[in-house]
């Protein structure tokens, strides 16, 4: 069963509790309390299904910063997200139900923050989806980037690291090869094929099929692997010295 198929078929033995479970339990019609179980298969289970719900929830919450609502968030969220027709129903009604939600999305980031607190490259990985969304438009509004913000902040990002982020999905305020991997003009070497390696090594598509999430991430985290090794690439031609290859 793929991971959407999950949200509600495999969903029902699994207990998330908080505002995600609300959201799952709404849709599936049962009551859903906090998951305490420490068997590891059952717990990667359930985070992949708090994953998957958080980015249909803060999805809807970005649909709604720029004050208008449309249908063309739930589009865009849908195009990003190749959902199978026959679970395409129950996400949109995920997705109506957060976005009518009177509470912000706070809640929602807290509770993603928690569940997914070892794993700060997933919670970076949801981000990446989320600038998808926000840019499926073709347009990234100064209210969508103050909400990413704060989402990265809950997540525990620093500023830098958000810089980074956004700078790796294309949506630097320059172009600045730099910014992908996380550093300033001054850095040395060393320090670029360092942190070239490690940012290769924590966003390798190969990580998220491992973890079990929806191919449609996999998709994007191909792209902004893309992005690192051309910004890698860029600054080794930009400086004229051959440096090693990660």
């Amino acid at each position: 069963m793929s991971i959407w198929g999950k949200v509600l078929g495999g969903a029902a033995g699994f207990a998330i509790g908080g505002p995600i479970g609300g959201l799952l339990g709404a849709v599936a019609g049962h009551a859903v309390d906090l998951y305490r179980e420490d068997e590891e298969g059952e717990t990667d289970a359930t985070q992949q299904i708090a994953f998957t719900i958080g980015v249909i929830a803060l999805g809807a919450k970005m649909a709604k910063v720029d004050g208008v609502v449309t249908r063309h968030e739930v589009n865009a969220f849908k195009q990003v997200f190749k959902i199978p027709p026959d679970e395409m129903k129950n996400v949109g009604r995920i997705f109506d139900l957060a976005r009518r939600d009177s509470q912000g999305w706070e809640p929602y980031a807290n509770q993603i923050a928690k569940l997914l607190a070892d794993r700060p490259a997933v919670l970076e990985d949801l981000l990446d989806g989320l600038f998808h969304i926000a840019r499926a438009d073709g347009e990234l509004r100064e209210a969508e980037i103050g909400y990413l913000e704060g989402i990265a902040k809950v997540f525990g990002f620093s500023d830098r690291d958000f810089l980074r982020i956004r700078a790796s999905n294309g949506c630097a305020p320059k172009d600045d090869p730099y910014a992908v991997l996380g550093l300033t003009p001054d850095a040395s070497d060393e320090e670029i094929k360092a942190a070239h390696r490690g940012l290769v090594r924590d966003h390798h598509p190969d990580r998220l099929i491992a973890q079990g999430l929806p191919q449609d991430f996999v998709d994007i985290a191909n792209d902004k692997l893309a992005a690192i090794n051309a910004a890698h690439d860029r600054i080794r031609k930009e400086r004229g010295a051959v440096m090693e290859t990660a």
